[in-house]
C-alpha cells in the first residue's frame, strides 16, 4: 500500500493501524484457522462505522484487496489475505439489550458468547451457533443455524435491521423499510454487500434448557439416526438437538477406558420444561443404551459454550457442508463408512435439523436459499498437528464425496471451505440470480470479494 494512502488512513481513523514491521503485526494478522498464514499490508482495528468507511475508501484508492474480520471464525480465512487491507471489527463488541421490546443491538465484532451473556440477564436469547466464540456477524449473514432454529428460525430470520458500510464508503441502515433489497440480501448472502457494523435482533424467552451430550456405541448409530430423523419430523419446536460422530473427550462422565474412542453422540437442547425434555431423551435411551451421558437442566448459554474447549484458536481447519432432504438407509450406510473414522477429538460431523420455524419463512423472503432442506450437515475437520493436513483433509473430502449423491446441490456457506467457490451458485441456492442483481446494485466492482463470492 502506498505511503500516501497509509498516512491518510492513519490520520483519519480512531483505531490503531498495524503495518508489517510494526510491533504487534504478527499478532494482529493471526486468524482462527492456523492453516491460513497470510501477510496483509495493514490491519486496522476499527472503532466505529466511520473507521470502517475510511478503510473501505483507502483500499479502493490504493487498489488493494479488502478483507473484513468480524468474530474471526472464518474457516477459509477470509478475514485476511496477502497484501490486503484488513478492517478488523474486533473492538465493535457492544451488546445492548432492550427487554421492553425484546430486542438487542450488537456490534459487528461481537461473539455469540458476548451476546448470550447480555441477553441471559433478561431471560432472552435468539438463534446463535453451536460454539460461543463464533462471531455474530458471519453466522448471521450466512443464515445462522443453531440450537434454537427449529423454534425461532435462523439467526438471519431474527435480524430486524443492520448498519452497513457500502462499497463506496457510505453508511446506511438496512431494514424492511430502508434499503429493502440490501436487507433481503444480507440475510443469507454472506459478506458480499458491505460491512455490517451493527445488528438489531429480535429476542425470545430462553433461559434454562434441558440438554447435554449422550454417547452411543457406533453399532447403534444407524438406529439412533433413524429414530432422530423420524422423531424430528413432528417434534415440538422446542427441541433443537442433533446427532454427531464424535470422539469422546476425557471428561468425568465418560468411562476412563472409553475416552478417545469414536461414538455416535446426540447433543440435546430442549427449550421447555425439564420433564418434557427427559421424556424426549428417554425415547433415545429406549432405542439404545448410552455408554455415557451428562444431561439435565442448564442455562442455554452454558450449552452454547459447552464445546468451546474442543475448538480453540490455532487448529488446522478443513470443512465441507451438505443439505439433506432425508436420512435414507443408503445415505446412512455412507455415513457409517466415514463418520467412525473421525480423526481427532476436535473433528466432528453434525446433523442439524432445520425444519420447524425455518420452514415457516418463504423461500424467497430472505436470501437463504435452502428452505426446503430438512437437515444441514457439516463435516468439520479440525486438528492441532499440521503434519496431518493431507490425511485429515482427505478424510473430509472422501466423506463428502460419499454423501454427495444423497445431498442437495450446494451446502451451507458458513461451513464451506476456500475451494468451494466453483459451487457458489449451488451453495446460495434458489436465490442466486436475485443475489447477483443486488450485488450489481450495491457492489458492482466486487470490492467485497474475499468471501463465498457472488460475482456481479
Amino acid at each position: 500500500m502506498s505511503m500516501k494512502v497509509m498516512d491518510s488512513l492513519r490520520s483519519s481513523v480512531k483505531g490503531s493501524v498495524v503495518e508489517e514491521g510494526d510491533d504487534g503485526y504478527d499478532e494482529a494478522r493471526i486468524v482462527y484457522n492456523a492453516m491460513i498464514d497470510r501477510r496483509p499490508s495493514a490491519v486496522v482495528r476499527c472503532q466505529d462505522a466511520a473507521d470502517v468507511a475510511a478503510v473501505v475508501r483507502a483500499a479502493a484508492e490504493d487498489g488493494s484487496d479488502l478483507a473484513v474480520r468480524g468474530g474471526g471464525h472464518s474457516v477459509p480465512g477470509f478475514g485476511t489475505a496477502d497484501a490486503a487491507l484488513v478492517a478488523d471489527l474486533g473492538d465493535l463488541t457492544s451488546v445492548a439489550v432492550d427487554p421492553a421490546s425484546s430486542t438487542a443491538e450488537v456490534g459487528g465484532g461481537a461473539t455469540w458468547g458476548m451476546f448470550n451473556e447480555a441477553a441471559a440477564q433478561f431471560g432472552l436469547a435468539t438463534t446463535g451457533g453451536i460454539i460461543s466464540t463464533t462471531g455474530v456477524g458471519g453466522l448471521t449473514l450466512g443464515g445462522g443455524i443453531g440450537y434454537l432454529a427449529r423454534g425461532h428460525g435462523l439467526s438471519c430470520d431474527n435480524l430486524l435491521a443492520a448498519e452497513v458500510v457500502l462499497a463506496d464508503g457510505r453508511v446506511v441502515t438496512a431494514s424492511a423499510d430502508e434499503e429493502p433489497d440490501l436487507f433481503w440480501a444480507l440475510r443469507g448472502g454472506g459478506g458480499n454487500f458491505g460491512v455490517v457494523t451493527k445488528f438489531r435482533f429480535q429476542l425470545h424467552p430462553v433461559s434454562e434448557i434441558y440438554g447435554g451430550p449422550m454417547f452411543f456405541e457406533l453399532a447403534d448409530a444407524p438406529a439412533i439416526l433413524a429414530h432422530f430423523a423420524e422423531y424430528v419430523r413432528t417434534a415440538p419446536r422446542e427441541f433443537g438437538g442433533f446427532p454427531a460422530f464424535q470422539i469422546a473427550p476425557p471428561l468425568p462422565f465418560v468411562p476412563e477406558d472409553r475416552a478417545g474412542e469414536p461414538f455416535m453422540a446426540v447433543i440435546f437442547c430442549y427449550n421447555g420444561p425439564s420433564s418434557e425434555g427427559e421424556e424426549i431423551i428417554q425415547g433415545f435411551r429406549d432405542v439404545a443404551k448410552p455408554v455415557a451421558e451428562m444431561t439435565g437442566p442448564m442455562p442455554y448459554a452454558a450449552l452454547n459454550g459447552a464445546f468451546d474447549g474442543l475448538v480453540p484458536p490455532g487448529l488446522q481447519h478443513y470443512w465441507k457442508a451438505a443439505f439433506l432432504d432425508e436420512l435414507t438407509p443408503e445415505s446412512v450406510a455412507a455415513h457409517m463408512e466415514h463418520g467412525p473414522r473421525v480423526p481427532t477429538v476436535n473433528s466432528t460431523v453434525h446433523f442439524y435439523p432445520i425444519n420447524g420455524a425455518c420452514h415457516d419463512v418463504a423461500s424467497d423472503a430472505t436470501a437463504f436459499g435452502h428452505r426446503d432442506a430438512n437437515f444441514a450437515l457439516v463435516i468439520a475437520g479440525m486438528w492441532p498437528d499440521p503434519t496431518q493436513n493431507i490425511a485429515n483433509t482427505a478424510w473430509v473430502k472422501d466423506y463428502y464425496a460419499a454423501i454427495e449423491p444423497f445431498s442437495q446441490p450446494g451446502g451451507y456457506i458458513n461451513f464451506a471451505s476456500q475451494d468451494d467457490q466453483p459451487k457458489v451458485s449451488s451453495n446460495y441456492g434458489a436465490n442466486y440470480d436475485r443475489l447477483r442483481a443486488v450485488k450489481r446494485a450495491y457492489d458492482p466492482d466486487n470490492v467485497f470479494h474475499l468471501n463465498q463470492n457472488i460475482v456481479p
